[in-house]
């Protein structure tokens, strides 16, 4: 049995999903992705030697103004005040992985956000690196978890 598509209205339209009803929870979701770069631009990034500038840092705040701007960039998603937004960005043997995490305190999760983080803070560090690594490949962005406790504390 497949569950009913939530943004579907019965005659097949999109909608926006109605979350008036629901109750305030506490949501967290982390997403994930990775970028795989050459061993010579890996290098350049550890020495802040890429012309843009701090790759780690510049990845980490556009993941984060990404992540606030969700509803503005997915159209049925809802705009969500975010209480925490946190990119990390980890070596890795032929790349680097991003991992965003997002929190809120909201009637409806927060999937979308975390993994626009991760999507955006991934392109990022493809802009700043564009222009010495011709072979770069985006992978694997994906929601790793997603939590959801009513405000009490109670799961």
């Amino acid at each position: 049995m497949v569950d009913r598509l939530t943004h579907l209205a019965d005659d097949g339209s999109a909608q926006m999903v109605d979350v008036s009803a629901k109750a305030q929870s506490a949501r967290e979701a982390v997403a994930a992705g990775v970028i795989h770069l050459r061993p010579e631009t890996l290098d350049l990034i550890a020495q802040n030697q890429i012309g843009k500038g701090n790759v780690f840092a510049t990845a980490r705040l556009a993941g984060i103004q990404a992540a606030k701007q969700t509803s503005q960039l997915i159209p049925l998603c809802h705009n969500l005040n975010l209480s925490h937004v946190e990119i990390e960005i980890a070596s890795l043997e032929n790349g680097l992985e991003v991992k965003g995490t997002a929190r809120t305190v909201a009637q409806t999760g927060v999937e979308m956000e975390a993994l626009t983080g991760v999507a955006v803070a991934l392109l990022t560090i493809y802009d700043m690196c564009k222009a010495v690594d011709k072979e770069m490949r985006i992978t694997d962005i994906r929601l790793l978890k997603k939590t959801k406790r009513d405000v009490s504390g109670r799961e």
